[in-house]
């Protein structure tokens, strides 16, 4: 039996809401800081741990090592969302700002591969695991808690916060590159400069695990804590209960699929794309990526009210429609032109179109799945397919380009978004059947025990 949150919980002050969502969109921020530092500052490290006079083949090196680096995600969704649904949204933010710490730390201080040879691409490849572990149980634990301690009627737009700060990490990463780019010249940059980002981002993560330690938990998480301790409490977090709701763990891998594909192409490969394809120098190439980067960051708490308003659905509707019929003239354009304002342009329409996706996807799963799997049901299925296709696009891309056939990739992407636009097409709108606005009764036996 299900009933209304509503209607047996107090409710929580809208300034309480705004207090817990910004607390764990800082931590939030500082993760995706970390993750993406790597991919902003690849041009400058790539050949301090993959000399090669091929540029494209140093690139490759660190695209390899990005990609395995997504394949720790489904692991971490999986070890973080089962810890999370068992233990608390709390320590389980607590645990993932930890470990990116950690990597972030490790990055830093690597010496390069003159120094100790083959050593240093495998400190490399165990620093991006770490990090990958961190990612996947922060995607997780992160959509769950934001969407959990949101508002009823407003969960669009809190949730949308997760890619606001998800951005804003990525703005972070650029930013610093910015102001280093302005202070260092290139071959100190290239020498030691890239290096900066790695301890900030590893100071930065040490701070950010003592603030959460001061997080709310989330009422659902405490309430489902309250009332499972009957038959099904060693449930929480297990893959067993998980196994039991295949739809929605085939309709988290279709949401995800294109979106993935689609947002790592625009938001880090671009950034490549711009400076081996176009030519585009590569202190223009960050400034337009920034400026992108910042609009769609703005974007995303309106395009979360929005789908609160007319649903979930519209929103994807328009990401696969726009995507698919897009992504190939856009990329074709992208590659084709020197002219530093268009280019901006075309990266910008990519971003706008994929915040169909990103602005919602967070809530979308989390409407899908009860409490006591909600963490490991949005974080598990999401990491294994951003693992497989997410983490791969880079990859996938330059080798394509070192092939000869770099405009394959476009079509490549395009198809992706086709796939997740037949599930939209398909899907029930969520926001009308959400496992948020249910709430499970005590167990019979509990109820008469107290009585009695």
């Amino acid at each position: 039996m299900t009933t209304r949150i509503g209607e047996s919980m107090p409710p929580v002050s809208e300034r309480r809401v705004v207090g817990n969502v910004l607390r764990g969109s800082i931590g939030n921020l500082v993760e995706w800081y970390d993750w993406y530092a790597y991919a902003a500052f690849t041009t400058y490290f790539a050949k301090s741990f993959f000399p090669t006079k091929d540029t494209t083949a140093a690139f490759l090196g660190t695209a390899a090592v990005f990609a395995v680096g997504f394949l720790m995600r489904p692991l971490g969704g999986w070890m973080l969302g089962r810890f999370a649904d068992r233990f608390g949204r709390r320590s389980a933010l607590v645990l993932s700002v930890t470990l990116m710490a950690t990597g972030s730390l490790m990055i830093a201080v690597t010496p390069t591969y003159a120094s100790i040879g083959i050593a240093a691409p495998i400190l490399l490849l165990v620093a991006r695991l770490v990090q990958g572990l961190s990612v996947g149980g922060e995607y997780s634990t992160s959509a769950t808690y934001l969407s959990e301690v949101a508002t009823p009627g407003k969960r669009g737009f809190y949730s949308s916060f997760q890619y606001v700060t998800l951005y804003g990490g990525q703005l972070l990463a650029l930013g610093l590159q910015l102001l280093l780019q302005a202070v260092l010249t290139e071959q100190q940059l290239t020498s030691w400069g890239w290096r900066i980002a790695f301890v900030v981002g590893a100071l930065a993560a040490v701070v950010v695990m003592v603030l959460r330690r001061g997080m709310d938990e989330s009422a659902s998480f405490e309430e489902t804590k309250a009332s499972g301790t009957g038959k099904d409490a060693g449930d929480k977090g297990t893959l067993r209960a998980l196994i039991k709701y295949p739809k929605e763990i085939a309709l988290v891998v279709g949401l995800t699929l294109g979106g993935t594909v689609s947002f790592y192409t625009f938001a880090t490969y671009s950034q490549k794309f711009m400076e081996n394809t176009a030519g585009i120098p590569r202190r223009t190439v960050t400034l337009i990526l920034f400026c992108a980067i910042l609009v769609a960051a703005i974007l995303q708490p309106f395009a979360g009210k929005l789908s609160d308003r007319i649903g979930r659905r519209p929103l994807l509707m328009f990401f696969g429609i726009a995507g698919t019929l897009l992504t190939v003239p856009i990329m074709t354009l992208m590659g084709g032109t020197k002219q530093p304002v268009l280019a901006f342009l075309l990266m910008l329409a990519g971003l706008v179109i994929v915040t169909g996706y990103t602005s919602i996807n967070a809530i979308v799963k989390a409407e899908l799945f009860p409490t006591k799997i909600r963490a490991i049901g949005v974080g598990l299925p999401y990491a294994l397919t951003v693992a497989i296709f997410g983490g791969t696009a880079e990859l996938i891309a330059q080798a394509l380009k070192g092939a000869g056939h770099e405009s394959v990739f476009f079509y490549y992407v395009a198809g992706c978004v086709l796939v997740s636009l037949i599930v939209y097409g398909t899907m029930r709108e969520t926001s009308k059947t959400s496992e948020l606005d249910k709430k499970k009764q005590p167990e019979p036996e509990l109820v008469a025990g107290r009585e009695g």
